[in-house]
């Protein structure tokens, strides 16, 4: 028997945590998560990943966003939409996301514990139940995966009802007829767009010049176009000096001297890593400035042995899809039990109106490398699903290496671009060039169509390979006519 109480404690029941967990129960462990809600699924569940896509679905299904370019922009599918539509389907799929991560964990062996971790030791931890009790708990390995809280700067005057978080923002009591969103990151973008699918006037406030920089800069202006076309007032490149409560409305200053006033303000400028209470000092641990945890990105493991860490709170790339992987290999790591390497190819998926999708490479990263490539676009209306569908938007961009020929990185904007996306990662994590697309058959009609369109826009503009070029016969040689016999 061990001297420790579990082989596998995990701190946080997120993406990251939940497969960590169901992986050391597969592998018959004894593992313990604890988590500070008394339901399990972390934000990604309760107020992040899951709540957000739900709340746009059901705002692209309720406004009949979707048929509006067949209908005219005054369909719906529901005259009046109120903040209880919009809360009822999210409910409903939240229920469902805790009752099936219940199961796994039950069906698993998972042992779970509600409250407040702390390390009091190298293997050690305390936990402060809400009933005021508390329980030490002894560990072989530990893996934290708190994720992250949103920032919430004292300058901004926060109540809960015109000026909140992206917590709080599912909990509005009524839809604003107008709202103003600061911070043009992923969530802010996301908000913002869907917001402005409920006809809402919003407004979205980012001080840089740029926004979503890790997006290729032709999808984004692709999509900055598309935004405002929908009603999206982007404001870039100014600071927020003041942000008000007049109590009618919410009014901001901004350093360029102009004035922005909504009913609702959204503050989606950051976010920090949930490590305050930790106590990280107990087991020989440190964070950065944003409460975030550095590991060694193969293995998440931590400087300290024993310890690992996974999900948001270790940074970059921070999405839910990425959780769930880092959690399986660290505790296969943790556990001493060989596993297959994570790809080095992976999606990543902008659940905005329309949606913004990317794997591999960017056109600016080829170029800063210096890299030789060829592109080959597709719009969505240049194929008879995007006809059938009634879009008028969306493209496909492929990047392809000259020298190799091989697909270096693929970005689509619009509708679909989330599911479209994992073509692309097949194809590039099995080093396949451009003469994939032009050999094979797609389904027609389909959105996926738009990948043979874009990979012969780019094969025919590259220089065709000596293996593909069609031999022409060689000339047989002439025959020489008999010569004739003497008499």
């Amino acid at each position: 028997m061990s001297q420790y109480d579990y082989d596998l404690v995990i701190i946080g029941s997120g993406p990251s945590g939940r497969t960590a967990a169901i992986q050391a129960g597969k592998l018959k462990r004894r593992v313990l998560v604890i988590d500070r809600k008394d339901r399990l699924g972390g934000v990604s569940v309760h107020t992040g990943t899951v709540p957000s896509k739900t709340l746009r679905e059901t705002v692209l299904n309720l406004t009949g966003w979707r048929e509006r370019s067949f209908y005219g922009r005054a369909y719906r599918v529901k005259d009046q939409i109120d903040a209880e539509d919009l809360k009822a389907r999210l409910h409903m799929t939240l229920d469902h996301e805790v009752d099936v991560l219940e199961h796994q964990f039950n069906r698993n062996h998972v042992d779970w514990l509600a409250g407040l971790a702390r390390f009091t030791g190298p293997n050690e931890i305390e936990v402060a139940t809400e009933a005021g009790d508390t329980t030490r708990i002894t560990g072989e390995k530990f893996l934290i995966a708190t994720g992250t809280r949103t920032y919430r700067p004292d300058d901004v005057p926060f109540n809960g009802k015109t000026v909140v978080d992206g917590d709080e923002f599912l909990e509005m009591e009524e839809i604003p007829r107008s709202l103003i969103v600061v911070g043009a990151g992923v969530i802010g973008v996301e908000y913002a767009t869907m917001f402005s699918a409920l006809d809402v006037r919003v407004t979205l406030i980012e001080p840089r010049e740029t926004f979503l920089d890790f997006i290729d800069r032709t999808i984004i202006e692709d999509f900055t176009h598309q935004i405002r076309e929908n009603g999206v007032d982007l404001r870039l490149g100014s600071a927020i000096e003041k942000i008000e409560d007049e109590g009618s409305h919410i009014e901001v200053s901004m350093a360029n001297g102009r004035h922005v006033r909504g009913e609702m303000l959204l503050f989606a400028a950051g976010r920090m890593g949930n490590t305050d209470n930790l106590n990280l000092k107990a087991v020989g641990l440190e964070t950065d400035h944003r409460g975030r945890i550095s590991v060694e990105r193969k293995t998440y493991q931590t400087s300290v042995p024993h310890v690992y860490a996974t999900g948001d709170v270790i940074g970059h790339p921070s999405l839910a899809s990425t959780s769930l992987q880092q959690g399986r290999v660290a505790a296969c790591h943790a556990l001493e039990t060989p596993t297959v390497p994570e790809s080095p190819w992976f999606p990543y998926g902008i659940y905005s109106v329309p949606e913004i999708s990317t794997c591999g490479m960017s056109e600016e990263e080829l170029q800063e490398r210096g890299v030789p490539y060829e592109v080959g676009i597709a719009r969505f209306r240049e194929t008879s699903r995007g006809h059938i569908m009634g879009l008028e938007h969306g493209m496909l961009k492929m990047l392809f290496s000259l020298k190799t020929r091989r697909v270096l990185g693929v970005q689509i904007v619009g509708e679909g671009a989330t599911e479209l996306i994992h073509i692309a990662q097949a194809v590039l994590n099995l080093q396949g060039t451009v003469e994939y697309f032009v050999q094979n058959t797609f389904n027609y009609p389909t959105l996926a169509e738009a990948y043979k369109i874009a990979g012969l826009d780019a094969f025919n503009r590259m220089p065709i390979p000596d293996e593909f070029k069609v031999k022409q016969p060689t000339k047989a040689p002439e025959k020489s006519e008999p010569k004739k016999a003497k008499e």
